[in-house]
């Protein structure tokens, strides 16, 4: 049966990871640290950030992770004990950033409305929350296409786990097999295998095609491949 959905990963897959995040982050980790550069040196630390190229190292927790998760790794660093409060500020404060930091990757606006006027239903699937995700959505013009969105505080699950693509699924009235999952980590290749979907790799986040390949049914460079790959699917 041939594809029907396709449910994107944001980060690294619609938007340029480093470019985004990477800069916007030195803001939010100096925010955070208030003033005290061995808090902002102990943040560094432990999301593997690299000062001189503002960017987040392929292993960073920042990269795959959920902000529940993530909370409770900076709360450590800045001596805080109230975690969810420690989430709660890094997603205030991302989002505050993402209108002057957002960098998108090939022309998701052009690519997305491509899709949707051929017939694909399109949503956005995203270990960040669902209000991140319908903030940078709408700056990228994409809400309009879309069918769907879900963050990690959504009730679906995060990725790894297929929660999301099963909700994507039920959502659109097809069975997993027509749905495409699209990203650029191992956890949304998982999580598109564990819930019997396409599994498609993006090469435009921190990951390598060696970390990813073994994982996906298809490959691509980016988004701007993918029409044609879905064309022949």
């Amino acid at each position: 049966m041939s594809l029907k959905a396709i449910l994107f990963d944001k980060d690294g897959t619609l938007l340029d990871f480093d470019l985004t995040w990477g800069a916007a982050g030195y803001h939010v980790m100096k925010t955070m640290a208030r003033g005290d550069d061995a808090a902002f040196e102990r943040l560094m630390v432990v999301t593997h950030y690299d000062l001189e190229t503002r960017c987040y190292r392929p292993t960073s927790v920042m990269i795959a992770a959920s902000l529940d998760e993530i909370g409770p790794v900076w709360a450590e660093a800045l001596g805080r004990s109230d975690h969810a409060a420690v989430s709660d500020d890094i997603n205030t404060l991302f989002m505050a950033l993402a209108p002057e930091y957002l960098v998108q990757l090939d022309d998701p606006l052009a690519i997305l409305s491509g899709l949707a006027a051929k017939g694909y239903r399109l949503g956005i699937a995203t270990n960040d929350s669902e209000a991140a995700a319908l903030q940078q959505a709408e700056i990228m013009g994409l809400v309009p296409h879309l069918d769907f969105i879900v963050g990690h505080d959504s009730g679906h699950g995060r990725k790894p786990d297929p929660g999301m693509v099963e909700a994507f699924a039920r959502h659109t009235g097809l069975a997993a097999h027509e749905v495409a999952l699209v990203g650029d980590s191992t956890h949304d290749l998982h999580a598109a295998r564990a819930a019997g979907a396409v599994a498609i790799a993006v090469l435009s986040g921190p990951a390598s095609r060696a970390e990813l390949e073994p994982h996906a049914d298809h490959v691509i460079a980016s988004i701007a491949d993918l029409p044609a790959l879905v064309a022949g699917l």
